[in-house]
């Protein structure tokens, strides 16, 4: 019974890192602003993936749980079983951000008509250059640059 109870405290521990890791999307019901410019800089960058699956940490906290399970006995084997969840879960979440697939994006300066800078971080849209009329539609993370057509 004992047994039970601590696997089932480490695969807990590990399911709430995982769903920790995946949290973040925001779905916004304000409406839109679109705000006119003409674009001063594109720069190229690489764009992280904006949702992480949380999958390192979930196999990572999952791995080294059973590998602290073999360490010890009594309440010395469960001490290993979470500190190994958690060096696993914290180590799976490296792995995965360091080796995520990464896409190409842009980087774009704007100045809008107010006079105001703008920089824009989206992925590459070929169609835009510098000088270039264009919109910006939305705020902060939400915001892209389009061709003002």
């Amino acid at each position: 019974m004992r047994r039970f109870t601590s696997a089932l405290c480490a695969f807990s521990l590990v399911a709430t890192l995982g769903a920790c890791a995946s949290m973040g999307g925001s779905s916004s019901s304000a409406p839109q602003e679109i705000r006119q410019g003409r674009i001063e800089q594109i720069t190229n960058v690489q764009l992280d993936h904006p949702h992480q699956l949380g999958v390192g940490a979930i196999l990572g906290g999952a791995g080294g749980a059973a590998i602290g399970s073999l360490v010890g006995a009594g309440t010395g084997r469960d001490v290993a079983i979470a500190i190994g969840a958690i060096a696993g879960a914290v180590g799976g979440q490296y792995a995965e951000n360091k080796y995520e697939n990464k896409q190409p994006g842009q980087q774009i300066v704007v100045r809008l008509m107010s006079g105001v800078l703008v920089v824009v971080t989206q992925p590459v849209n070929a169609n835009l250059f510098v000088g270039e009329p264009v919109y910006i539609e939305g705020a902060g993370q939400d915001a892209h640059v389009l061709p003002r057509n």
